[in-house]
Formats: C-alpha cells, sequence, structure tokens
C-alpha cells in the first residue's frame, strides 16, 4: 500500500504529561531516543508497539529505543524495517494473522540514511493511517535535529582542534633555534590539552634522549623524573604505537613504565604518541594529567593531530642543530640502510648497475684519441703583388674565385707606357739616321757616339715592352683566389710591391690542429688521425702528423700549440679555411682512466699546489 500526500496532522497531546517532561530533560542520546519514541507513540493512539532502529559509525543498524518497554514483540516489525533499509523510503504493509498493519518511515539526513522507525498500528481505516503516517515523517524532524546538532558540535570540536594544532605549529616555527620551539611547544600544549606536564624527547643514535618539558627551562638529566620520562617514551616507541594509562579499552598493550609512571606521580593520568616520519621513529611525545583527569577518546585525536603536525617541523630544527659530525653520520647510515635494508630496490639495483658498469670499465680498453679544433690550409699561399707603380684599370677577380693559370686577375692602365713608348721610337728612328749619316761620311767618332744612344734607346724600348706586358696581372697557378678585392679600387694608384692578391692551390692542404698544452707531450711525428669538418660531417678525412710547432700561442684564456698535419686524401668539395674536430690516435688504455684523466691531473695539480 503506497503512502499518501503530506498533510498537517493533528497534533494531540500524549496520554501522560511525563513523557514530555522525560522528553525534554533527556540528557543523553539513549534517553533521548526511548522518550522520544514513547512520545511518539503517544501521538498515535492506535499505535500497539515501536520500534527505533539508528546506524552506528561502522555503517550497522541496530534497536536503540521500544515502546512499550514490556509485552512488545519487535520481531513482528522487523520485515518492514529491513525493506525501508534497502529501499530507503517509507512503507506501509498488512501484517498477516493480526489485523493490523506496520508503517515504518526513514531518517535521512542530506540523503544519507541514518535510521528507520516502525510502528505496529491497529488502525481501521484509511484516515487513521494516513494520519499515522504523517506523524513519523513530522516526528523524524525531531531526531533529525539531534543529529545535525550533534555534527555541529562534532565539526565544533574539530575546529577548535585544528585551530589550536595550527598555533601550536605556528609557534614551533616562529622560534629561531629548536630548544626555544621546543620550550615553547610543551608550554603551549600544556595549556591548551589541560596537561600538568608535557615532555618532547628525540633519538640522538640509538638512544632516546628528554630535549623539553613543559615550564621547566633547566633538565637534569640524573633526576628520576627525566629518566622515567624516557623510559616511558623508550616503551611506546618499542610497540610502534600510542599507550594511554589508564587504558581506553581492552587491547593488551604493555604499560609496565606508563603505569610506574603513574605511581610516582601520584596516579597521573599518562599519554604517549610515539613520532613517525620517513621510515623511522624519531621521537615521542608524553602528556600528563592529574589523579582522576583520565584522557578520552577525544583527546587522543586532538594530541595526535598535533604531534603529527608540529613534529616534523620540530625535527627538521633538531635535526639542523645536531653537530656536524651526527649528521654525516646519521646521513651515511640512513644511506647504507636503504642500499642493504629492505625495500628501496630501485637504489639497490641502481648502485648494482653503477658497480658494474666500474668493473667493466675499468677493466675493458679503447682507442685513446686526442681531440683538437682543427682549420684547413693551402699547402701553398702565393701573393700577387703590383710590378711598379699606376693604376688599376680593371680588376674581374676577387676573393672566394677559382681561376686557372693565366687568368686575368687584374689590369693597369697603360696610356701613359704607350706614349712614352712611342716618343721613345721616334727618338731612336732620330738617332738611327744620324747613325747612318755619320756612317757615310765615314765619322767614326760621331758613328760610335750614335751607336751607344742607339743601344740605350733599344734598351728603354724593351723595358717598356716589359712593363706593357706586365700590366696584365695574371694568376701563376689554378686555384683560390683567398684575399683581395679590387672592384671597389678602380683607378685608384698602387704602389709597387702591393699584394693585391693571395692564391692557394686546390690540390695540396695542410692540416693545423691546435693542442692543448696539458696535451702536447702525447703528440708525435707520423702519428694518424682523422678529421671532421663542420661543413661536411658526413666525410672523414685521415691525415698524418708532420711537425708540432714548440711555440704555444694564447687563445681564449688557454695555451695551445700548433701541430701541422698532411692530408693523405684530398676531395674536391675542400676549401682553405674549412674547420672542423681532429682526432689524434695516440694509444689504447683502459677506458676509466681515458675518461677520469682530466680529473685525476687536476687534481694532482690542486693537491700539489695546496699542500706544503
Amino acid at each position: 500500500m503506497s503512502i499518501v500526500e503530506n498533510t498537517t496532522p493533528e497534533i494531540a497531546a500524549p496520554d501522560t504529561p511525563e513523557l514530555w517532561e522525560e522528553f525534554t530533560s533527556a540528557c543523553n542520546e539513549h534517553e533521548y531516543y526511548k522518550s522520544w519514541l514513547a512520545v511518539q507513540s503517544g501521538f498515535v493512539k492506535e499505535a500497539v508497539q515501536s520500534l527505533l532502529v539508528v546506524g552506528t559509525v561502522d555503517q550497522q543498524f541496530a534497536p536503540v529505543a521500544g515502546w512499550p518497554e514490556k509485552g512488545s514483540d519487535p520481531q513482528r516489525l522487523a520485515d518492514v524495517v529491513e525493506r525501508v533499509l534497502e529501499e530507503k523510503c517509507g512503507l506501509l504493509v498488512e501484517l498477516p494473522e493480526t489485523g493490523t498493519y506496520a508503517i515504518a518511515y526513514p531518517l535521512l539526513v542530506d540523503e544519507k540514511l541514518r535510521g528507520v522507525v516502525a510502528m505496529e498500528i491497529g488502525a481501521q481505516n484509511q484516515l487513521a493511517l494516513r494520519k499515522a503516517m504523517e506523524q513519523l515523517q513530522w516526528g523524524v524532524s525531531w531526531l533529525e535535529l539531534l543529529i545535525r546538532r550533534r555534527r555541529a558540535d562534532e565539526d565544533q570540536a574539530v575546529l577548535k582542534r585544528l585551530k589550536a594544532a595550527v598555533d601550536l605549529l605556528a609557534v614551533v616555527l616562529g622560534e629561531e633555534d629548536f630548544s626555544s620551539a621546543a620550550m615553547s611547544f610543551t608550554t603551549e600544549l600544556a595549556a591548551v590539552g589541560n596537561c600538568e606536564r608535557v615532555s618532547l624527547g628525540f633519538r640522538n643514535d640509538k638512544r632516546l634522549k628528554l630535549e623539553a618539558v613543559s615550564h621547566s627551562a633547566d633538565i637534569g638529566q640524573k633526576m628520576n623524573l627525566t629518566r622515567y620520562i624516557e623510559k616511558v617514551m623508550d616503551e611506546a616507541i618499542l610497540q610502534r604505537r600510542e599507550i594511554a594509562y589508564p587504558p581506553l579499552d581492552e587491547e593488551d598493550l604493555i604499560c609496565r613504565e606508563h603505569e610506574a609512571l603513574s605511581r610516582q606521580q601520584a596516579m597521573a593520568s599518562i599519554v604517549t604518541f610515539p613520532l613517525y616520519g620517513n621510515g623511522r621513529y624519531y621521537g615521542a611525545l608524553t602528556c600528563e594529567r592529574g589523579a582522576g583527569q583520565n584522557f578520552d577518546e577525544r583527546d587522543l585525536e586532538f594530541f595526535r593531530a598535533v604531534a603529527s603536525l608540529a613534529g616534523p617541523a620540530l625535527e627538521s630544527k633538531f635535526m639542523q642543530e645536531r653537530p656536524l659530525r651526527l649528521r654525516l653520520k646519521h646521513l651515511g647510515r640512513e644511506h647504507l640502510q636503504r642500499l642493504f635494508g629492505s625495500r628501496y630496490y630501485g637504489r639497490k639495483l641502481a648502485m648494482l648497475v653503477i658497480f658494474t658498469l666500474i668493473g667493466f670499465f675499468g677493466l675493458a680498453q679503447g682507442d685513446y684519441h686526442l681531440r683538437a679544433d682543427t682549420s684547413l690550409e693551402g699547402a701553398v699561399r702565393r701573393a700577387i703583388v703590383v710590378p711598379f707603380e699606376g693604376f688599376i684599370n680593371e680588376a674581374p677577380a676577387s676573393a672566394g674565385d677559382l681561376v686557372d693559370e693565366g687568368a686575368l686577375l687584374c689590369s693597369l692602365d697603360d696610356r701613359d707606357l704607350r706614349l712614352e713608348k712611342l716618343a721613345k721610337s721616334s727618338e731612336y728612328r732620330q738617332l738611327e739616321r744620324q747613325y747612318q749619316e755619320a756612317v757615310s761620311r765615314h765619322d767614326r767618332a760621331k758613328a760610335k757616339i750614335v751607336k751607344a744612344q742607339l743601344d740605350q734607346a733599344q734598351a728603354e724600348l724593351d723595358l717598356l715592352d716589359a712593363k706593357l706586358a706586365r700590366t696584365r696581372i695574371v694568376a701563376p697557378f689554378a686555384g683560390l683566389v683567398v684575399s683581395g678585392d679590387l672592384s671597389q679600387r678602380l683607378g685608384s694608384a698602387v704602389e709597387k710591391g702591393e699584394a693585391l692578391f693571395e692564391i692557394t692551390p686546390l690540390d695540396a692542404y695542410r692540416v693545423i690542429l691546435k693542442v692543448d698544452e696539458r696535451r702536447i707531450a702525447d703528440v708525435r711525428t707520423g702519428q694518424q688521425g682523422t678529421l671532421v669538418l663542420s661543413s661536411l660531417p658526413q666525410h672523414e678525412f685521415p691525415f698524418t702528423v708532420t711537425k708540432a710547432t714548440p711555440i704555444a700561442r694564447a687563445e681564449e684564456g688557454r695555451n695551445y700549440f700548433r701541430v701541422e698535419a698532411t692530408l693523405e686524401r684530398v676531395d674536391e668539395t675542400l676549401r682553405p679555411g674549412m674547420e672542423g674536430v681532429g682526432k689524434i690516435f695516440i694509444d689504447r688504455r683502459k677506458l676509466i682512466s681515458i675518461w677520469t684523466r682530466d680529473m685525476v691531473e687536476w687534481m694532482q695539480l690542486t693537491l700539489w699546489k695546496w699542500l706544503p
């Protein structure tokens, strides 16, 4: 049978006014549930029995109240309660063999099922059933209010504990050193947690040492109280869990040291929290209260939150202030434990690979090549100079051009030379006529004089012819013009002996290697090597060392020696001035010595420089 529409019921007062008094004066949840169910049953006059089922923390539902307390049979309501728990909706069913009905309604808070209220009624008409269902719908709001108030109280308590924990963390972070931070932390925690004493201990090597006690700036290491507290902390760390005395539950824990300290302090209540982080227990926190002031579960949650929040900050300050010797010892021990202990399989595998590689490269040998920056130069570099003073007429060639033998590089203006030759030729013809006249007159003296003048004129004509021929400056051989560009100097004057061009052949090269001064002792004449040029990285050119210049040159802040070599194979793609990297084969050595040579030599030189 379905539930009818929701309308406001006519609420009648319960038969007994004492029910309201019990309901309003309930001091715990059990009494609240019991009196609430009695009040709801009193509103429904046809009610035979009622049952309230509420969920626990672990989502288990159990009966918490029944009405009437005697003479009821809750088993008749079990089926309808189970169906409401599954379907999460109100139900109205007829109970067989009784002539009564069972109604049940779920308690939903934020769409989460919190419980079920069920009632058996002996109503004889539809109206009575509807009013009973409406009464349950209105009544469960009181339970919802109870749950929401309880949740609000819990949230408020959690926020309060969280704020206190954050404030304690701020106190720790606000101090400069560990001693001040530990003292402030324990004192503030004792005040916030209503404790008579709060103690903080940290492990130094293998021994736990008491580092701070609330309201006490001086900790005497020979005091019995200090030893008692340290034993209490060790007891909690050895069992790897928090220990409270008197115990909060029946769990089997060893708390002999806690009991001894409690007796020594007039039966005080004690709780100890081990501090854990980075895979180890590094300290403990002990809180004490006076006799009869036991710790409850909420207190433990608060102290647990404080320890987990402020503990790492205190440990960081503690580790930073330890002596360097202890820090190095701890670091080494930690890495050794990770390396040879359990877990950390990636680190173990990495160390195995490293040792394997060291062993392999310590025994394996390889070719030792000396690397050096390299450049190409032509085997011959011919300078083309001006044969005499003159003016540039034309210059078809410039740097970078490939020229054949006899190709015109530039020419000089020959107009003045031709005019001078024309004048000298006219003078020569005049002297020739004078000579013929002297010979015809048999004037031997004059003939000899004119003959000498003819020879001089002929020599000057020959000189002019030679100059005219040299006005065309041509390439002495086929090659590459590596320098010289006269295209911007046409018509300008040039001096005798001035270098106009430089030409180098393309069939002969010289390799120049810049060897670092630290490695020049490895270079010998006749050693073989390989050259790779930056512009031709896919080709390798073998060479042979021919000369090592014993003069160092400073470049880029380092000293280099010039080593010359000749190529064993010449390619038409090669050009003078190309740069690359050359490797000279020295010998075969162990790979580890090749790769660590620079570091070893640097260490040797540094030690020699600084050691007396």
